[in-house]
């Protein structure tokens, strides 16, 4: 049959086809900077074409080094810590630099592409490293504000323990808020609305307020205790405006941060897309490094610095005590117990006393009536020393 030949060439094509391999979809080449072996969504991360990645991760890694020898040296040198008041703000300053550290590597996070894992990772972690960080600021306008009083402030572990059980409510608000979203809706991880992920980062807010308002309140008026804010604020105060100074920045920096992410989509959108993962992570590292510069560095080095020996510190008065004992005082076995019981005015008076009095050029010892306010220094001769001073004078001007 004519028929046959076509039919088994036509076979023969079809099976030909069939064993041939599939068209292969050829990957975009890789930029320059990264090798074929990084997938395209880690490629951001190495791309030397867009450097804006490239520098932000490189800051990112310089403050996390940063965060961790800060936590090093307040870790070895510890022993040199002697004060109470200082030691008591380690806990907290050690649990921000681990808030920090953590800041700094979630940045990394919201650099390379999406996915269900990173997105869940970012919309948990987001608001409970702010709020470590937001809740150690708060604990440490707690202690400024009893040490600025003249009371004793909470140990560091109690101040440490309030701050990551604050942190615990905001991971349970994010746990709740994965579970109804992706678990109970089915929605994707990575499907969510910006006045969403702000609503559940308000708790973090709050806490930057409170830490806000605490640390001015410290800077403008000390402790609650008028007598011994006027004595021991002043020690405290630096503290306090550094403090202040970083609760400020951060609050500056989430105000710009919230109107760019809630109200700047449309207009950015049209522009750039996926434009607001980028922006997260710079606010991330710059929110790192406003805590670092304003408060990590400033507290650590208050925290070791050596207590100056001041007068002020010690609550000394000069106006109201006497005079410390000189060479021309007292002495050891001449003090008497009371230095403000008057003196008799018919005490002895010796002939050595006399001359030695005469040379050190001053009457001081126990014929001048103590307890001489040190404000006044007019000298009081008594009726004894009048008269054993008129009798040479007497002599020499009698003709």
């Amino acid at each position: 049959m004519p028929l046959r030949p076509t039919l088994i060439v036509i076979l023969f094509l079809i099976t030909c086809c069939a064993l041939e391999d599939p068209p292969k979809v050829m990957a975009p080449p890789p930029p320059h900077g990264c090798g074929t072996t990084v997938d395209p969504p880690y490629r951001v991360l190495c791309d030397l074409e867009s450097v804006w990645g490239v520098v932000l991760e490189a800051i990112a890694c310089g403050g996390t080094v940063s965060a961790l020898i800060l936590a090093i040296v307040l870790l070895a040198k510890l022993k040199m810590i002697t004060e109470p008041e200082k030691r008591c703000g380690v806990g907290p300053l050690l649990l921000l630099l681990a808030g920090t550290m953590g800041l700094f590597s979630l940045s990394l996070v919201f650099l390379v592409g999406r996915g269900e894992v990173l997105c869940m990772v970012r919309r948990g972690l987001w608001g409970a490293l702010f709020a470590m960080c937001f809740s150690c600021l708060l604990v440490q306008g707690v202690r400024l504000k009893k040490l600025a009083g003249g009371r004793r402030s909470p140990a560091g572990s109690s101040l440490t323990g309030l701050a990551f059980a604050l942190t615990v409510v905001q991971g349970i608000i994010a746990g709740e808020w994965l579970l109804l979203t992706v678990v109970r809706e089915g929605h994707a991880a990575c499907d969510y609305l910006p006045l969403d992920f702000v609503l559940v980062c308000s708790y973090a807010l709050a806490l930057l307020l409170a830490a806000s308002m605490l640390s001015l309140a410290v800077v403008l008026c000390g402790g609650s205790n008028r007598e011994e804010s006027s004595r021991k604020s002043m020690k405290w105060r630096c503290n306090a405006v550094w403090l202040f100074l970083s609760c400020l920045s951060s609050l500056l920096l989430w105000v710009a941060w919230l109107g760019l992410y809630l109200y700047g989509d449309a207009a950015i959108t049209t522009v750039a897309k996926d434009w607001d993962e980028p922006a997260l992570a710079v606010a991330l590292v710059t929110e790192g490094w406003v805590l670092l510069l304003f408060h990590a560095i400033p507290e650590t080095h208050l925290c070791l610095r050596p207590s100056s020996q001041r007068n002020t510190d010690t609550g000394q008065n000069y106006y109201d005590t006497p005079q410390p004992p000189t060479a021309q005082s007292y002495h050891d076995d001449e003090r008497p117990t009371n230095p403000r019981a008057p003196f008799a005015e018919s005490q002895a008076y010796t002939v050595e006393e006399h001359s030695a009095v005469l040379q050190t050029g001053g009457y001081h010892n126990g014929l001048i009536r103590p307890a001489v306010p040190f404000r006044s220094h007019v000298y009081q001769p008594t009726e004894m020393t009048l008269l054993m001073n008129a009798g040479p004078v007497s002599n020499n001007t009698t003709h």
